[in-house]
Formats: structure tokens, sequence, C-alpha cells
């Protein structure tokens, strides 16, 4: 079961009412599937604040694990959690440039209801580099 740990932090200004309803829906908890990619049959530990004002809460989730999370940090796992692949290019006057190539999933998370929100569903695939020639 996933862990998590709430971190008090300091008192927030009031906020417009727009950030209130997307913080409301941001809180609204999702069943589904964590996949850790990078690590497969591993644990990833990594702490999650989404808005200023609010306590910093510390998940522990392990790969495959079924659990419940509130939905921004399901968007967070599908949105931030990659890093790039570099690769040189040669620009117009023939020298090498480096340049992102691709992005590289670390994790995953599947909704396992049905919610029509953008961001929740996982975009691309885990691993790239392969080429078609």
């Amino acid at each position: 079961m996933a862990q998590i740990n709430k971190i008090e932090s300091s008192e927030a200004k009031p906020m417009p009412e727009n950030l209130k309803f997307k913080k409301e829906k941001d809180r609204t908890p999702v069943r589904g599937k964590f996949i850790f990619h990078e690590v497969p049959g591993g644990r990833m530990d990594f702490v999650f604040r989404a808005y200023k004002g609010e306590p910093i809460e510390k998940y522990s989730m392990a790969d495959g694990e079924i659990c419940t999370i509130p939905l921004g940090v399901a968007k967070h796992l599908n949105t931030n959690c990659w890093y790039p692949a570099y690769d040189y290019k040669d620009d117009e006057a023939g020298r090498p440039v480096c340049k992102i190539s691709s992005k590289i999933r670390r994790c995953s998370f599947q909704s396992l209801e049905f919610i029509d929100v953008e961001g929740v569903a996982p975009v691309g695939s885990p691993m790239t580099g392969i080429e078609k020639i």
C-alpha cells in the first residue's frame, strides 16, 4: 500500500476562486496502478506539493502496486517524471549540436477508474531510442 506522510508548512495567502477549483479537483482521489519503468519490481519514494501553502506529502509506491492517490499526484507521475535523451545533430553549417532527441519515462500511473481528465492517461512509451531505418 502506498505510504503518505504529511510535512507541515507555513500559512498561505488567500487564493483566487479558479485556483481554489483546480486545487479541489487535484485533491480528488484516483485509484490506479503505479508502474516503475526505470526499476521494474522496485520502490519509488518522492515528496510532492502542488500548491504553495499546502503540506508537503511523502509518497512511497512499489512497481505494480494498486493504490489510491490524489489526482494531482497522478498527473505529476504521468507528465513530469522523465529525463531527456540527447543526440548530436548537424546544424546548417555542418557543426554537431547537442539536442534533446527523446523523453525517457521513469514511471507512470494507470487509472483504473474512468475519468475524463487530461494528464492522467500516460503519453508515449516508457523507453525510446529505437530508430526505424
